[in-house]
């Protein structure tokens, strides 16, 4: 069984080192121009180009946060299930992934609400 595990280990190792690598992109060296093929793409982040800018350097801050939490998170998960049933190995791997990918959507509504909040902020501004 340990080959398995192994397995489960490395898929549910997927989402948080994207998350982290993707994140450092962001952070790094974000998209210069408003695209269509790559880059953190909603109708609110598109507007602008500061949008654009802000959007990404957000979500790179809370993907590499996110991604070193959900580090050791999956990996004490699954090392607790590493001699258990194939069955049991399965379902912990799953609700591990399943709850990655909740932090991945997540993520993307704090991205979108805090581009909201700046975008008000703007707007008032501009109007005084």
């Amino acid at each position: 069984m340990t080959w398995f595990w192994w397995y489960l280990l490395c898929m549910d190792l997927l989402i948080p080192f994207t998350m982290i690598g993707f994140g450092i992109c962001f952070l790094r060296r974000p998209p210069k121009q408003r695209n269509s093929w790559f880059g953190y793409r909603t109708a609110r982040s598109m507007k602008s180009e500061e949008a654009w800018q802000f959007a990404h350097s957000y979500c790179g801050k809370i993907w590499v946060q996110a991604g070193k939490w959900l580090l050791p998170g999956t990996g004490i998960a699954l090392w607790l299930v590493r001699s258990g049933q194939v069955d049991w190995m399965g379902l912990v791997a799953g609700v591990v992934c399943a709850v990655q990918l909740l932090v991945l959507v997540g993520s993307l509504f704090l991205v979108e609400l805090a581009l909201k909040k700046r975008e008000a902020v703007l707007d008032s501004k501009k109007r005084q």
